[in-house]
């Protein structure tokens, strides 16, 4: 196994883009790298899609009802996004120096002081909107933000022994995000098979991303004395390991489309999900484990599968 050291080992895809924003806001174009886009997109697509699923399970439908109903919790939401990414980047300035230096702190676009205002504001907002949505919302941002805290901050600082850092994860994106949001958007305790199904599928996908993401980042773990799996393992097997993990959840969806999944178009979700099964499979041949570029690049293409699953699984209960 080729051990890979490099101190810009993990390029953003935004680096290479010289837009209009960049050039001219530069201050926001700097909020944007530090609310992190992938996890802005992937918890913008998980609101939509669960309220989806649940309109489409009330079989309620009007424009008006959408936004007044889907715009406070999705602001919510990505305000305590940017709490958890925000808190994150300010305990990991001199990892990210080696692992990601074109993040905001890391670079010096943003100083010490302005990322924690930019943080603390997040909170104060995510659970200020919380509270005047309900209970159901409250609990979910609540629930969010103290794993976050409890994953970054001093002294628990989760993220440094890695079943705990996954199980951080994963219990966000997997459990706390789906039921709670679906249970707010519904109004009431009751979740449908299909709900479960969701869960568990994103559950088990996002434990594949807590170990993939690490992959890219060894050096600056190795240095800082983060243990991850990945430090544990090996990158290779945790390469393949993460691979399986993702193949189990789409066969698994498969089977579930086949006895019948209530509450979802059958067909489709079979369909959908071997499409999705034979990308992951395709572009897995295509990575090279000894560019950290290459791996950088198959990470955010398993980030973009996991993008397509929330609109993937409305649809199908919306075909239903």
């Amino acid at each position: 196994m080729s051990r890979i050291v490099s101190k810009n080992p993990f390029p953003s895809p935004q680096l290479k883009q010289n837009g209009l924003l960049q050039r001219h806001a530069p201050g926001l174009y700097a909020f944007w790298k530090f609310a992190r886009p992938h996890t802005i997109i992937g918890t913008s697509l998980s609101v939509l899609g669960l309220y989806l699923i649940a309109m489409a399970g009330r079989g309620e439908w009007s424009i008006a009802g959408a936004l007044s109903s889907l715009l406070p919790p999705l602001l919510a939401c990505l305000c305590g996004n940017v709490y958890i990414v925000g808190l994150n980047q300010l305990e990991d300035v001199g990892i990210d120096r080696i692992n990601k230096p074109h993040l905001p702190l890391a670079s010096g676009e943003f100083s010490q002081q302005q990322g924690v205002v930019v943080v603390a504001i997040a909170g104060l907002l995510a659970l200020s909107m919380a509270v005047l949505q309900g209970s159901f919302l409250l609990a979910t941002i609540g629930i969010s933000l103290l794993i976050g805290t409890a994953y970054s901050l001093p002294p628990l600082r989760l993220k440094r022994f890695p079943v705990w850092a996954s199980l951080c994860i994963f219990t966000v994106r997997g459990v706390v995000v789906n039921l709670g949001l679906f249970l707010h958007f519904q109004g009431r305790l009751a979740i449908p098979p299909a709900v479960w199904a969701l869960t568990l599928f994103v559950l088990v996908f996002t434990f594949a991303i807590a170990i993939f993401k690490d992959i890219p980042d060894i050096e600056g773990d190795r240095r800082y004395n983060i243990t991850t799996f990945t430090l544990r393992l090996g990158q290779r097997t945790v390469f393949h390991l993460a691979l399986w993990v993702i193949t189990s959840c789409y066969l698994g969806m498969v089977l579930a489309g086949l006895a019948g999944l209530p509450g979802t178009n059958h067909l489709f979700l079979v369909v959908s999900h071997l499409i999705a099964f034979g990308l992951l499979w395709l572009r897995s041949t295509q990575v090279d484990l000894t560019s950290q570029a290459s791996i950088s690049r198959y990470y955010q293409f398993i980030w973009k599968l996991f993008f397509l699953e929330y609109v993937m699984f409305p649809i199908a209960c919306l075909l239903a």
